[in-house]
């Protein structure tokens, strides 16, 4: 009997030591939890729109025009009151029809010093003619831009704002291209080249602000302001940043914002991301709307496209995501 309680008592050590014992590994990975996580800043929709509203102001962006000029001197100037390093890339670039475009490509970047970066895209120029309106009468009229365009700068700009007092591990830069929209006109009849879109990445893509440079992935914003979108895993994006989709779709679920990325194929499109990937050789990924009728939103490159065409709510899903992205990234 002696024995049998012995043995009971060594039992019960036992098991307290085997109970401590796996207390502190608990205890031990809800430490290590806490360290990684991460206070993520909260985009704030109502100041990224009136960035929007604040570039849709100048009129259209369009390259050689004084609107033009005095919107990438506003755009700069932003990211050098946000705290980032600021570059411009001064460069004329021959368009589709022979036109000699005076780009600029503007470039804020945060922690310049650091090896590890993300890179954030989007065209701050505007389409020069309205060539899908409804009224052929105003197919060579100038748009605001205001979705197609300034929507995604009005994000960037955010973020900016919001990096000038908190930033992630990794070193950000945001990259304001030019010369995306002034592809060849609907009734031009020449050939039909890629390379005529997207002239500001091109040159990027070929020269970067920083010789070498190099990014753990790209992130592209464009039509990021548009009434109830759906974002899905678009074609390029897919084949050369198909984890980065992954990562950016699964934190927009997480955040609920699963009903404007949704986690499906959406189909090819020709954007700065094409010759980022190509060039660059950085995995890039494009935001972009996707609608099943063929056009990117209802007023895509026509004179509605202004700041009636711009929902709050779509800043909010795609700046909130992008900033928690960024923000996981060690």
């Amino acid at each position: 009997m002696k024995r049998n309680y012995t043995l009971i008592f060594l039992c019960f050590i036992l098991s307290t030591l085997i109970a401590c014992s796996n207390t502190k590994t608990v205890n031990n990975n809800t430490e290590t939890t806490t360290k990684t996580v991460t206070s993520v800043p909260q985009f704030n929709a109502d100041s990224a729109y009136q960035y929007v509203k604040a570039q849709v102001d100048f009129g259209p962006r369009v390259p050689n025009t004084q609107a033009h000029v005095d919107c990438g001197n506003y755009l700069a100037d932003k990211l050098a009151e946000f705290g980032a390093k600021v570059t411009s890339q001064y460069v004329d670039l021959p368009a589709y029809n022979g036109t000699l475009l005076k780009a600029r490509n503007i470039i804020g970047s945060y922690k310049p010093e650091t090896k590890k970066r993300i890179a954030l895209f989007s065209h701050w120029d505007s389409r020069p003619w309205a060539d899908e309106d409804p009224d052929t009468k105003k197919h060579y009229t100038p748009i605001l831009g205001a979705n197609d365009g300034a929507s995604g700068v009005g994000v960037l700009l955010e973020i900016a704002r919001l990096l000038q007092a908190q930033q992630p591990e990794l070193g950000i830069d945001i990259i304001f291209v030019d010369a995306e929209d002034y592809g060849a006109h609907s009734a031009y009849n020449g050939p039909r080249k890629e390379e005529y879109w997207a002239l500001g990445s091109q040159y990027w893509a070929r020269n970067p602000h920083v010789q070498g440079y190099n990014a753990r992935f790209g992130i592209l914003l464009d039509m990021v302001g548009g009434r109830n979108p759906e974002f899905r895993y678009e074609g390029l994006s897919e084949e050369r940043a198909g984890n980065v989709n992954r990562k950016v779709w699964k934190t927009a679920k997480a955040l609920g914002f699963g009903s404007y990325f949704v986690q499906e194929e959406g189909g090819y499109v020709t954007d700065d991301h094409v010759f980022i990937n190509k060039y660059a050789n950085i995995p890039t990924i494009d935001i972009i709307p996707y609608y099943p009728e063929g056009s990117f939103f209802e007023h895509w490159h026509t004179v509605k496209d202004d700041m009636d065409a711009i929902d709050k709510g779509t800043l909010q899903a795609v700046g909130q995501t992008v900033m928690q992205v960024i923000f996981s990234e060690e």
